[in-house]
């Protein structure tokens, strides 16, 4: 297994224009499952297909192990892709588009059926494996690809968007799957998804990119705890967090309504800022409070576990987390303090994150 490396690696397509991914370092530890997210046009796939050797960087370096892959045909980089699209030989069977990179890599035949039945078995193919791609569906021919992958257990995985033509129960389970058996074997992982949820449940860590540029590398803790910038805190969490402009006076930060909302200790000063505020970060109540705000209750989102309550507040919509047994009226007036631990404050004119 081998850690992998990207050196302010930058690619551009159309000679001057914006670059796909600029000035890119990440460094991916040696069996660490490393998810890069963002939205679609963010840069993230053109990162794995650099590192897969499927693009050429026009700037910095790239290496797996410690060596330099710049230049370097696919094959030679003993890596395993799994892409969105199948990529199957129609004409071969499950079972032997499984084998097949074990046909090449002259693995004995015992291994290579154990090692079969144990992709299989993992991914739920068992009796599929004598059908052809034509008589599997789209979430099937996808596992096929994924244990194709697997089975060959190279230096590192890259998964790009892999789960995403399946249905909601499976694109569950296999992730479950996938984590568990990367943990298993310890293999670097570089993952790509538009897909939170998924970054958030497999990620060791999250590189959270958007324009071509990285914006914050963490622990799915750090990256939706203390965002690094407004991209960030809007991209992550369902429903993502809110972000209310204020004025900044002494210790708190006004925002509409004349709510009056504690600053972290520590925190930068500046007079315009934003605050951001994670759904449940707010306490709501039925009845007034000291210090609560009062607003009025838009429409509620019940989502079985919890309740999400869309409030307004002058001009903003607010979404607050609740539990499943409040179920306030639309209509009815609610009031809500800010949990003073859940506090994050962005500069107005950049988005950065006012850190204490």
């Amino acid at each position: 297994m081998a850690n992998v490396e990207f050196e302010r690696v930058t690619k551009r397509f159309d000679g001057g224009g914006r670059a796909a991914v600029s000035d890119l370092s990440l460094d991916v530890a040696d069996g660490e499952l490393l998810v890069v997210l963002g939205p679609s046009g963010c840069g993230k796939t053109t990162a794995l297909r650099m590192l897969a050797g499927l693009e050429e960087p026009d700037a910095g370096d790239i290496r797996i192990g410690g060596e330099s892959v710049v230049g370097w045909e696919p094959k030679d980089r003993d890596i395993a892709l799994v892409f969105q699209q199948y990529a199957l030989y129609p004409h071969l069977s499950v079972r032997d588009n499984i084998l097949y990179p074990l046909k090449v890599q002259r693995i004995g035949k015992t291994d290579r059926m154990e090692r079969v039945r144990r992709v299989a078995d993992l991914l739920g193919l068992g009796a599929l494996l004598d059908r052809r791609p034509a008589q599997l569906s789209g979430g099937e021919q996808q596992r096929v690809a994924l244990g194709r992958a697997i089975v060959r257990q190279p230096q590192a995985f890259l998964m790009d968007e892999p789960l995403s033509n399946l249905d909601a129960k499976l694109r569950t389970q296999t992730r479950t799957e996938i984590k568990g058996l990367q943990r298993q074997l310890g293999v670097t992982t570089f993952f790509v998804t538009h897909d939170q949820a998924e970054a958030m449940t497999l990620a060791d860590r999250i590189a959270v990119m958007s324009a071509g540029e990285l914006q914050q590398i963490g622990t799915p803790d750090q990256v939706y705890d203390h965002p690094a910038n407004r991209f960030v805190a809007e991209f992550i969490g369902s429903p993502p967090m809110n972000l209310l402009p204020a004025e900044r006076v002494g210790d708190a930060a006004i925002v509409a309504g004349g709510w009056r909302i504690p600053v972290p200790v520590g925190a930068a000063s500046g007079a315009s800022v934003t605050v951001g505020l994670r759904p449940e970060a707010i306490r709501l109540a039925e009845t007034p409070a000291p210090d609560a705000q009062p607003a009025e209750v838009y429409l509620i989102e019940p989502l079985g576990s919890e309740v999400i309550v869309n409030v307004k507040l002058g001009d903003h919509l607010i979404r607050v987390r609740t539990k499943p047994e409040v179920r306030p009226e639309p209509g009815q007036t609610v009031y809500l303090a800010a949990e003073p631990g859940g506090v994050r404050l962005f500069d107005a004119a950049t988005g950065e994150a006012l850190l204490g």
